[in-house]
């Protein structure tokens, strides 16, 4: 361990100017016209890989954009690792809230981060963490204290949904062979309090498109005598929330997994200021479902939000019209055993029923992904918690996150292998908004941590 202290702090200075050089490629994988970004980034993930020490890199081609492929085997008789990330990243927009480039990297301090931080789209979601493990990868190697043989599967769609992973993972089931999965593309609860994830929800994402008249009309001459699809649509998203702020959707909480208040109380334990929760985020209060608290209402509950809405004339001026289309986005966080699919069901069967006949209504699913629950009990689990110790000086927290990872659950399903979410990200990183950032702490942490996964890990499943 201090041999690889040594070569961290050593190269240190290195590994930040190369994780800036990665958050230089606008890797947007949601906008096609940085398609050629997104493969120069596949590319040098591909070849940062190859210098830290893997015998075999391979960039996969799937009907969208490559995997990223590495490996490195110590010992046949040893376990294996196989280390998930993405090198995508969201849009940046809207531009004009970002105090910097957010493709030209910035290290600055902050109140929370006094030794800087990487200020840079992606430096946290998933690029900065994704790149700790290939550079944990580079310490292992130059300290010859790999203790697990290792792959690296390194994916560009998962900020669009992951359509080809599953695709890709069918396919070379042999190939990904291991005895667990580690992924650093969630967060812990502070600096000085380090938590391991246990638990993800699941995801099911649609649009709605309501149209009314067959063209844009006059609002003088057809206002109140023809339905206004902004209205009505505006009218429909009101209706999906009771005074309680619970989903109004039929059989919406029927697979709802219910948790015990012995859970709950449990949950209870981790550090959590409201009154913090409300500053950082300039609230009066906090708003959700009746009969839970915040940290219930963002892990354990299902939740329904619109993301986006759009119609009519948003331009310079006054335009008086009367638009002839209306669009929302909406998402829907998951608990425990509900199903993605089903659930998208129930929204379109029942957001189609309260249309009324004024207007037509389409509703096209995107992506979704299912809930995910990984066991405190497990090898992997213990061997993060270990790790975490060592580097952290106490016990992590086993928490549950609001986020969805839909990837997980498939790895379950077709590889059979559990994943571990030791993640090193905070909630205050901005991930997907303007000034997206990550500790320069953080990042250098996490390089320390893997390696002491990769040794208990190995320990345990003597």
């Amino acid at each position: 361990m201090k041999e690889q202290k040594k070569y961290i702090q050593e190269n240190k200075d290195r590994f930040l100017e190369e994780l800036k050089d990665l958050l230089r490629i606008p890797s947007i994988s949601a906008d096609s016209s940085y398609k050629d970004d997104v493969m120069k980034t596949a590319e040098a993930v591909a070849e940062k890989l190859k210098e830290a020490g893997a015998e075999k890199t391979e960039i996969c081609a799937t009907p969208g954009y490559p995997i990223v492929y590495g490996e490195k085997t110590v010992n046949p008789e040893l376990p294996t690792v196989l280390v998930y990330g993405h090198y995508d990243v969201q849009p940046p927009d809207p531009l004009d809230l970002w105090h910097s480039d957010p493709f030209e990297p910035v290290i600055k301090k902050t109140d929370i981060h006094p030794e800087g931080a990487i200020f840079a789209r992606g430096a946290c979601d998933d690029k900065g963490q994704m790149f700790m493990h290939v550079k944990a990868f580079e310490v292992m190697n130059q300290t010859n204290s790999l203790a697990c043989n290792v792959k690296f599967m390194i994916e560009g769609e998962e900020e669009v949904g992951s359509e080809n992973l599953g695709w890709f993972v069918e396919r070379n089931k042999e190939k990904l062979a291991a005895d667990v999965i580690l992924i650093s593309d969630t967060g812990m609860l502070a600096n000085d309090t380090p938590s391991i994830t246990t638990g993800l929800r699941g995801l099911s994402y649609v649009e709605v498109k309501v149209t009314g008249p067959n063209r844009d009309l006059h609002s003088g001459l057809y206002g109140g005598a023809v339905a206004n699809p902004i209205n009505i649509l505006t009218q429909m998203i009101a209706s999906l929330h009771d005074e309680n702020n619970y989903i109004t959707i039929p059989g919406f909480y029927d697979d709802v997994e219910e948790l015990s208040e012995e859970e709950r109380a449990e949950m209870a334990k981790a550090p959590f200021s409201l009154e913090d929760y409300k500053k950082a985020l300039d609230l009066k209060d906090v708003w959700g479902e009746k009969g839970y608290v915040t940290m219930e209402r963002n892990s354990i509950r299902p939740t329904l939000d619109i993301n986006g809405i759009w119609g009519g004339y948003t331009g310079e001026g006054a335009k008086t019209v009367i638009a002839s289309e209306a669009f929302a986005k909406i998402s829907m966080r998951l608990v425990p055993h509900q199903d993605s699919k089903k659930i998208t069901g129930l929204f379109t069967q029942h957001f189609k029923s309260i249309a009324p006949d004024s207007v037509k209504v389409e509703v096209t699913p995107h992506h979704g992904g299912e809930p995910y629950v990984s066991p405190t009990d497990s090898p992997g689990y213990q061997a993060a918690s270990k790790a975490m110790e060592d580097t952290f000086g106490k016990k992590p927290i086993p928490v549950r996150s609001g986020g969805s990872i839909p990837i997980v659950a498939l790895f379950e399903k077709e590889l059979g292998l559990k994943s571990i979410l030791m993640g090193f990200g905070l909630d205050s990183d901005a991930i997907h908004s303007p000034n997206e950032h990550y500790g320069v702490f953080n990042f250098i942490r996490g390089i320390e941590t893997i390696p002491q996964f990769y040794r208990h890990f190995a320990e345990l499943k003597k």
